[in-house]
């Protein structure tokens, strides 16, 4: 019997309605079916009286969750994909996200076209297009406070942003920089149409092996993003007293004191998407971000988002 899995966001309730209509369908079809909520994919956030809420990167997976799976469908937006990936990329399971948010840049289809999007993924004709991580760790001395799995970025600032922030920063072997911002990001190339692209960073193309360091609002002309290649690793030593608050994929993190030491380097786990029709990463920047439009719209020769 195939198996297949169901991932909704329970804030919505059409995401929760479609989840149980979606279930009976696969079964109906033949299919074992496991059903979780994307709540199980989202990172603690830490508080100043207990400044880490840790949970190994291997105890996301849902129960019944394992490499034995076909696919996972996902339902929700940019926010349960993130949490989706983080669930089942230990297991390489293929997701078929469905945009049931707003924005929805990292999803493949919508409500309306699910049913064919569906026996597309029964039938197994579909790509898998798979996107790098980031293997996210705090360490103290030589012990792991923390760690997460990163699809988009990781930030460090301060809490609240209202002065400077001071880095170390070491890139693979080279030698390390000082760097006086806001704050810092890391980004993946999938993390480089969020708030990388807000402060800055350069769009990259989701196949290129690179990181990215993008300085938020640094006080210097020289700080400038910087990208990378994805198999340097990077180290982040704080400076600021008392402390620093760490962010990953704009959902949940930890307190970083001034002892303490930020580590990343591309997982050995990557997201793996389901893909419907090849891959069109500029399509889809033209059709979420407006990129590549002319600056005066000419309805006759361009359509338009």
């Amino acid at each position: 019997m195939p198996k297949a899995g169901i991932i909704y966001n329970d804030v919505k309730p059409i995401a929760g309605r479609v989840a149980i209509e979606l279930k009976d369908k696969l079964t109906a079809a033949g299919w074992n079916v496991c059903i979780t909520s994307s709540i199980g994919g989202i990172l603690g956030y830490s508080t100043p009286e207990s400044s880490v809420c840790h949970t190994p990167i291997d105890g996301l997976t849902p129960p019944g969750f394992d490499s034995d799976m076909k696919f996972a469908v996902v339902l929700g937006g940019d926010g349960t994909v993130l949490a989706a990936s983080r669930q089942v990329a230990p297991c390489g399971i293929p997701l078929l996200t469905v945009n049931t948010g707003h924005m929805g840049f990292l999803t493949e289809t919508f409500l309306n076209q699910l049913p064919q999007a569906l026996e597309q993924a029964m039938a197994g004709e579909y790509e898998i297009e798979e996107r790098a991580m980031l293997t996210v760790k705090v360490f103290r001395g030589d012990s792991v406070l923390w760690e997460a799995l990163c699809l988009n970025e990781m930030v460090l600032h301060r809490e609240p942003l209202t002065s400077m922030c001071h880095f170390e920063i070491a890139i693979g072997r080279h030698a390390p920089v000082d760097i006086a911002a806001d704050g810092v990001i890391v980004s993946t190339p999938t993390g480089s149409t969020a708030y990388s692209l807000s402060a800055g960073g350069p769009v990259v193309t989701p196949g290129v092996p690179v990181l990215q360091l993008v300085p938020i609002c640094p006080h210097s002309l020289a700080s400038r993003a910087l990208v990378f290649p994805d198999t340097d690793s990077v180290n982040i030593y704080p400076v600021n007293i008392p402390r620093l608050v760490m962010v990953v994929d704009g959902n949940g993190g930890c307190y970083i004191l001034p002892e303490d030491r930020v580590y990343m380097e591309r997982s050995q786990y990557s997201a793996r998407f389901i893909r419907l029709q090849p891959p069109e990463f500029f399509r889809i920047l033209r059709e979420k971000l407006g990129w590549g439009l002319p600056h005066i719209a000419k309805p006759t020769s361009v359509e338009l988002p």
